[in-house]
């Protein structure tokens, strides 16, 4: 046992979990909240309220979630994975009935003190479930057609409650996130070969039978594809949105026009600039480089949870921490293409950056869970 080992096994165990924390990852999400409250900051025109004063709460009520997931064991979430995935789809289920509705979507519980989006939870409780199931799951048996159906089923009964909210950007997050949690667990890339095939046969069905009598989608949903391929065919109706965000966007040149001055934030020509494009407003302040640099600290989060991931000996950590990865991934890969018009707009927020409560709680518990599988991940003595 090296010195260093022995030093650390004299601290009691509370302090010694705290010193095996992720520490690079904890200031990465600290830097990029930061960068958040900056930008919302200049949505409100240059003060605290309505959004920076709430927001700095919840993170900071998001930091204690995370530190206290961290420090219990990561046996017990795996333990209690089942349970969480359970309680997330009666939450979907939930939201239904007693949802509070919002710009024509029921998705939110109100609690009284903040409204939570059960969405939000699910994404987070698949991954659980599906590390889960895959730790249990012998390595020989991964890619049987048996075995694949259940996780298939996992991922589709979440899918389908949260379609019908309606929400295709989160339906979309879930489906993805848990199709890169099957790879990465070993199942066979024939079965992504053939779902990629069907989803490519489907859009060409869509489009050939446009204009026919068994076309496969209302003319209203054609004309969505249209505005989405070209927004200037609608620029003052479906494709306003589009629009402006790249106006927003392209404006902001190599440097930006520097805080506060953003023309396009500050007479209200892009929509949502709080939540969904919030993007645009720290592009067309902070230019390039800003953005670039805000792409940057997202990718050095991936990256430092693949590589906890890669040192974890626990099939259970390993797979969780690269599926809370993915869902990240997938977070800030859609917001971003959303907003420079490469796909369809489907209100995912900017994580960690956007305004909002749910996304940012469920979201640093998840690195709550990601801390757990570093903390307590297998340690080999020298």
């Amino acid at each position: 046992m090296s010195y260093l080992e022995y030093s650390l096994r004299t601290i009691p165990s509370g302090f010694r979990k705290v010193l095996f924390l992720n520490w690079p990852l904890v200031l990465l999400l600290i830097t990029v909240a930061c960068v958040g409250f900056l930008v919302l900051y200049s949505v409100a025109g240059g003060a605290m309220v309505p959004w920076v004063e709430p927001q700095i709460k919840r993170f900071a009520l998001g930091m204690v979630l995370m530190f206290t997931v961290a420090m219990i064991p990561i046996w017990f979430w795996r333990n209690v994975a089942g349970l969480a995935y359970g309680g997330s789809v009666f939450l979907l289920f939930l939201v239904k009935f007693v949802g509070v509705s919002g710009m024509g979507a029921q998705r939110w519980i109100d609690l009284g003190f903040m409204r939570l989006q059960p969405s939000e939870v699910a994404k987070i409780t698949l991954v659980m479930a599906l590390a889960a199931y895959y730790d249990w799951l012998d390595l020989d048996k991964t890619s049987r057609p048996q075995w694949v159906a259940l996780p298939v089923a996992l991922i589709l009964l979440p899918t389908a409650l949260v379609i019908t909210q309606p929400d295709l950007g989160t339906a979309i997050l879930l489906v993805v996130g848990g199709g890169i949690m099957m790879f990465v667990a070993g199942v066979h890339w024939l079965y992504f070969a053939v779902v990629i095939a069907l989803g490519v046969a489907t859009v060409a069905a869509v489009f050939y039978t446009r204009g026919t009598e068994w076309q496969l989608l209302k003319d209203y949903q054609y004309k969505r594809i249209d505005v989405f391929l070209d927004p200037a065919s609608d620029p003052l109706g479906a494709g306003y949105n589009i629009t402006q965000a790249k106006i927003a966007l392209g404006s902001g040149g190599w440097s930006g026009r520097g805080f506060l001055q953003g023309t396009q934030s500050r007479l209200n020509f892009v929509p949502e600039k709080q939540t969904d494009f919030i993007l645009t407003i720290l592009a067309e302040e902070f230019g390039f480089i800003g953005a670039i640099s805000l792409l940057g600290l997202y990718a050095l989060i991936v990256f430092f949870c693949v590589v906890s991931a890669l040192k974890n000996p626990d099939r259970f950590g390993a797979l969780l921490t690269l599926g809370v990865a993915a869902t990240f991934f997938l977070f800030f890969a859609v917001n971003m293409s959303m907003v420079m018009g490469l796909m369809p707009v489907v209100g995912v927020p900017l994580p960690l950056v956007s305004w909002g409560g749910s996304a940012m709680l469920v979201l640093l518990g998840a690195f709550g869970l990601v801390q757990s599988a570093h903390v307590h991940r297998p340690r080999g003595r020298k």
